[in-house]
């Protein structure tokens, strides 16, 4: 069944302008999540309560066609304006999705972000947004932020760019990208903060049930800072290894997919990080135990499948090696 999300009601005559108004272009099979998040941020602080009124911001979806957009989900959206003049926002959000469908984004769109370029208008990327807005030759000379899921497909598809994927969200003057996530709901709460105020992006994110905003220098989750390194054959293992980390893969297979040879991928290891590529994967997943033990109420059962161990007993050894103690013993000390 087709499904839809509009802008909030009509402000109340007689009410002040909006201090923040934002549009919204959704790229096809665009990340639902990402989406929601930022939008609603906008919505809870526009009004009282969750009323819903667009009075201290307002937000439009715009289209070329005004054909309702297919999220990666499968959920439609309905835009609610063509597009027009850009100078009319404070920002123009670009929202993307699954990579595969960043070249399909029709000119039309493209020459809207460089007038919107052109006349000042801030930019913001979210999720894949960045690479839309590189495509459209519009983050030259700024600095970007990607998840770190899809840091080595940037590095593969744009070259002359430094993705950052160590933040949740990066402001670089007039150019605003996050990761999406939930790191979208913190960008605009930041937008927020600026325009209407503190309160209004606090109650925002605590009526979403997120505890507080993070800064933009908050790291995401991802590669442990012991393993950070300039060599970009062993960067790209990490960054694979981080997106199997449930799944684990052989150094062979690892060193397969980036071209190289077991042999030369072990030596690089040995060299930027000081040791064997095996061992930074579990260091890596033991780190992302951690976490979940941490911050969700996983058992240690599922955290030990969630992490790539063959089973808990496995796992339980290994993180006690580690930590000196076991997990449940870990998550007890909290």
């Amino acid at each position: 069944m087709e499904q839809s999300i509009r802008s909030g009601q009509q402000p109340r005559r007689g009410t002040p302008a909006p201090r923040l108004s934002v549009g919204f272009i959704l790229a096809r099979r665009f990340t639902l999540c990402a989406f929601a998040n930022f939008v609603d941020v906008l919505r809870l602080a526009a009004d009282e309560g969750d009323r819903s009124r667009p009075i201290l911001c307002e937000w439009t979806l715009l289209s070329d066609t005004m054909s309702p957009v297919a999220s990666s989900c499968g959920v439609l959206v309905q835009p609610n304006e063509r597009l027009g003049d850009p100078g009319k926002f404070d920002y123009i959000v670009v929202v993307g999705g699954l990579i595969d469908e960043i070249p399909n984004l029709s000119l039309e769109y493209m020459r809207y972000l460089q007038r919107a370029a052109a006349a000042k208008v801030p930019l913001v990327g979210v999720c894949t947004g960045a690479f839309i807005l590189h495509r459209a030759g519009l983050m030259d000379g700024y600095r970007c932020c990607v998840s770190w899921f899809h840091h080595a497909d940037f590095l593969e598809q744009f070259d002359g760019l430094k993705p950052v994927s160590d933040q949740i969200f990066i402001v670089d003057r007039n150019r605003l990208t996050c990761s999406g996530g939930a790191s979208s709901a913190h960008l605009a709460a930041y937008l927020v903060e600026k325009h209407i105020g503190r309160a209004q992006a606090r109650k925002s994110l605590h009526i979403m049930i997120i505890d507080d905003a993070l800064r933009a220098e908050k790291p995401q989750p991802g590669i442990p800072l012991d393993l950070k390194t300039d060599d970009g054959l062993v960067k790209k293992a990490l960054l694979l290894m981080q997106q199997n980390i449930d799944a684990p893969l052989s150094a062979a297979e690892i060193a397969r997919r980036l071209g190289a040879n077991r042999r030369q991928l072990e030596r690089r290891f040995q060299t930027s990080v000081g040791m064997a590529p095996t061992l930074a994967y579990k260091i890596m997943r033991l780190e992302y135990a951690e976490f979940l033990l941490r911050h969700t109420d996983q058992s240690v059962t599922e955290i030990a499948t969630s992490t790539g161990f063959c089973d808990s007993s496995h796992f339980i050894r290994a993180f006690r090696e580690r930590n000196g103690t076991t997990p449940a013993a870990y998550r007890t000390r909290l």
